[in-house]
């Protein structure tokens, strides 16, 4: 299984495209000067404290207070807190914390208004980004992350992951942490840790503690609402924990991009740098690689399946709904039973691409083809299960019910991706009538003859439809090769499927946009 991480950037920011075998599996938008992310670290201010709902309502500069609940303080709480307000108050405390001591752990089920009280500064995190009205939702549970392990302050247990499932493993790996980890840290050890080395280890560690040790220095001479730690952005992340030996490709079309990557990877997997390559191609990274296609194909109402099937995807304020269909594929087979298990097979396959790819997070009711016997409906529930485990949200998947429904439940940190498969009309913008589609060509070669006779341009390139690049180039003697003949300069083409196809673009030979009158 091969992954390949595609990383575009744009004006507003980076388009991030994860591939598994070709397939796109997750994409990401990640906006240039993003706040509020998973992982940030803030200094904000206790706005309100809520008894009722036992909660806080924080304010870190967000439009809305950012809400924190009692189960997110952290037993430690007592701890950041008094760290904070020493720091804060310019007291000589190690940013190492060494010499701290620390404040007996609060209760499970105390109250907030026991813990916090209004105006008081305090060190949080963001779990949670802004989705829909909600406000970011934070956690006190201050936690570092890096790609072997993961840095909790205040604390000094080392745990293991659940899934390196070897007894001598984990012996080894807690022996291991345990004999490096600093004063007042606690660790948790990451599933790609699994038999690496102490030196790996120990490096990735003390990477975790200067970035720590950086935002302490920077919370010194912090106000309210500062970011004090940033968690670095979506593509690096994704770099950080997911690569291995199965990653064989990471595609970036910035230089700052590829430099960053690049020294990223020679902290991390200096064996890897082979991968990361820079594209600096005549056509548009999305374009190469087919990746645009994919978007417009998978973010549809409508979602198609291989064998003919397909899905139809509808979103509530309290829920999702998936619902399968066969489609041309119930006239190939007799069998009533098995053209729905094949079709189940397929959609739970796609399903589960389509919860990661578009975000899709809280509860999510699919309703499969019916299956009259039990067993076929214990299998269509194991191969979803089997395609999730993929999948780096938290996520539940309950028993398929014999009038065929599952029931997932997905965890969502993040507003869902959305893309417009829907392409608004270039000529009309959505008013229902166009110019008839047979003058465009008048159109553009009125504009082009414009160009070369009048204003004499030395070089032109026109970004157009595929449909009309295929017009322009058809033939032994192309309209193309005509124009050369008649300009005396060749007339670059170049198509792009994400315009429609009465939409067209003149570059000048420094790759500008020309402005047509």
């Amino acid at each position: 299984m091969s992954n390949e991480l595609f990383i575009s950037s744009t004006d507003k920011g980076e388009r991030i495209a994860l591939l598994q075998d070709k397939r796109l599996i997750e994409y990401h938008f990640d906006e240039a000067e993003h706040q509020f992310s998973v992982g940030d670290i803030y200094l904000g201010t206790v706005k309100k404290v809520v008894s009722g709902l036992n909660a806080a309502f924080i304010d870190i500069g967000y439009e809305k207070d950012a809400f924190l609940h009692y189960h997110d303080l952290s037993p430690n709480i007592e701890s950041l807190n008094a760290y904070t307000k020493g720091i804060l108050n310019k007291k000589p405390f190690s940013k190492r914390l060494k010499g701290f001591k620390l404040k007996p752990q609060i209760d499970k089920l105390g109250k907030i208004t026991d813990v916090l009280t209004k105006g008081q500064p305090i060190l949080v995190q963001v779990v949670k980004e802004p989705i829909s009205s909600k406000g970011p939702r934070l956690s006190c549970d201050i936690s570092i992350a890096g790609r072997y392990v993961v840095l909790v302050p205040f604390a000094n247990a080392v745990n293991i992951s659940k899934k390196i499932t070897s007894k001598q493993e984990r012996q080894r790996l807690h022996k291991m942490l345990s004999s490096v980890k600093p004063e007042n840290f606690g660790v948790i050890v990451r599933t790609v840790a699994e038999n690496k080395d102490l030196e790996e280890l120990q490096k990735d560690l003390e990477e975790c503690v200067e970035k720590w040790e950086k935002g302490i220095y920077k919370l010194k001479k912090a106000k309210p609402r500062d970011r004090i730690v940033s968690e670095m952005n979506r593509a690096a992340s994704i770099l950080r924990d997911m690569l291995n030996d199965n990653f064989d490709n990471v595609v970036v079309d910035s230089k700052d991009n590829f430099d960053k990557l690049k020294a990223l990877l020679q902290s991390i997997a200096p064996e890897k740098l082979k991968i990361l390559k820079f594209h600096n191609g005549k056509s548009k990274l999305y374009e190469q690689y087919g990746i645009e296609r994919q978007l417009k194909s998978l973010f549809g109402r409508s979602v198609s399946l291989p064998s003919g099937g397909y899905l139809i995807i509808e979103h509530t304020e309290a829920l999702h709904v998936i619902d399968v269909n066969s489609g041309n594929k119930s006239t190939r087979e007799e069998d009533q039973e098995a053209t729905a298990v094949n079709v189940n097979k397929e959609a739970a396959r796609e399903i589960a691409r389509q919860l990661r790819l578009r975000d899709m997070g809280g509860i999510v009711v699919v309703d499969f083809i019916d299956m009259k016997q039990a067993a076929n409906r214990k299998e269509i529930n194991a191969a979803l299960k089997a395609e999730m485990k993929g999948d780096r949200s938290k996520y539940t998947v309950l028993p398929i019910t014999k009038f065929g429904l599952a029931q997932i439940t997905r965890q969502r940190v993040r507003p869902e991706m959305n893309i417009v498969t829907k392409e608004k009309c270039p000529s009309c913008n959505g008013t229902g009538s166009i110019q008839a589609s047979i003058t465009v060509t008048d159109l553009l070669e009125n504009h082009l003859d414009h160009l070369m006779e009048k204003q004499n341009e030395s070089k032109v390139s026109i970004i157009l439809h595929p449909f009309l690049y295929a017009y322009y180039r058809e033939g032994i003697i192309s309209r193309q090769m005509k124009w050369f003949f008649e300009y005396k300069k060749w007339i670059k083409l170049i198509k792009d499927t994400s315009l429609g196809i009465t939409e067209f673009h003149f570059l000048n030979s420094h790759g500008e946009e020309i402005e047509l009158k």
